[in-house]
């Protein structure tokens, strides 16, 4: 019964959205870089590059250090470490809230730091009351925007649908992009003096936190907010990526569109973080991530022997983002940073 309830209420929410564009299917692979040449087929070419891509994750996410960072009053901007055609995304924004008050007091309160990312689809104001409650917890925070979000977001489109499509090659890279532009923040802190640095991420920016704490060896903790061990897994199952599934039905099955999205799932870097502290947070009633593949992630990390801390919220995924569920969220959260770093 309470299942029930939770469900029809997700399906309410999602559909207060009516904005949502089926895009037709594409390999994308003119998107990829370090191509070994024309493949017999697109499919092969794709799977051949995402193979090699999870075998050399290190270069795969490797962000080059860059000096064009520029703070004005508490809005951070600099350039992101892939470029993509549209010149309005390769421009990373964000916002830095100091820590504040007497908990930033102590010496060691000083020096920590979190990056946040936020949901798919994300405004320029969400998470940013977040971001604050952590500073006032007494550690900083950098609140970034993903790529194609907010003043990212080229003319042409009215939602981040370049970051999550049926565009299997540009989903790849830029999903790529956020996690360099996410190392790029913790580069950034790492300059102003921070030494304990976490990261916090949200449904699509709880996978992108995932991927970039595997591959960041700054990153102390990871707070991953709604997770799932493969990507192909929630755009193909999930309530809030329906229309994706619509532009992949009839074209690619799940089984081969897990594999040619593997370099961005968590699955392949559970090991990875075998010295980062991990919480995982999920939903007992989410059909955007459905709990199924939550657990299975909690269970990955069980078989490989990684420290974790796992919590179910009473709720489901949008439902998370309202009272008194996002209190409790957003508890569960900070609390864990501040005994972690």
């Amino acid at each position: 019964m309470i299942a029930h309830f939770f469900h029809a209420w997700e399906r309410r929410l999602a559909a207060r959205t009516t904005d949502r564009v089926v895009r037709g299917f594409e390999w994308g692979v003119d998107w990829l870089d370090d191509r070994h040449g024309p493949a017999a087929s697109p499919h092969e070419e794709l799977r051949d590059w995402s193979a090699r891509m999870v075998a050399d994750s290190e270069r795969f996410f490797h962000a080059p250090a860059t000096d064009g960072y520029e703070l004005r009053g508490n809005v951070l901007s600099f350039p992101s470490a892939f470029r993509t055609p549209h010149p309005e995304n390769n421009t990373v924004h964000a916002l830095y809230f100091p820590a504040a008050g007497r908990a930033a007091a102590g010496r060691a309160a000083g020096r920590r730091a979190v990056v946040v990312l936020p949901q798919w689809n994300a405004d320029a104001g969400s998470h940013v009351a977040l971001s604050r409650l952590i500073a006032r917890a007494g550690i900083s925070s950098v609140r970034l925007s993903l790529p194609y979000h907010d003043q990212r977001m080229p003319p042409e489109l009215h939602r981040a649908d370049y970051i999550v499509s049926a565009n299997l090659g540009r989903t790849l890279q830029v999903c790529r992009q956020a996690v360099l532009d996410a190392r790029r923040a913790v580069h950034w802190l790492s300059g102003r003096g921070y030494e304990r640095i976490g990261i916090l991420g949200t449904s699509l920016g709880s996978c992108l936190a995932m991927l970039t704490a595997a591959h960041e060896p700054r990153i102390r903790a990871a707070a991953l907010n709604h997770i799932s061990p493969y990507f192909a897994d929630v755009v193909w199952r999930g309530l809030s990526t329906a229309h994706v599934r619509a532009g992949l039905d009839g074209r690619i099955d799940l089984d081969r569109l897990r594999r040619l999205w593997l370099p961005i799932s968590p699955q392949p870097y559970v090991d990875r973080l075998r010295n980062t502290q991990v919480l995982l947070v999920y939903a007992r009633y989410d059909l955007s991530f459905p709990v199924g593949l939550s657990r299975r992630l909690v269970a990955r990390f069980r078989r490989c022997g990684v420290p974790h801390r796992a919590f179910a919220l009473p709720c489901g995924h949008y439902t998370t983002g309202i009272a008194p569920f996002n209190w409790l969220d957003g508890y569960v959260l900070v609390r864990f940073l501040a005994r972690t770093l």
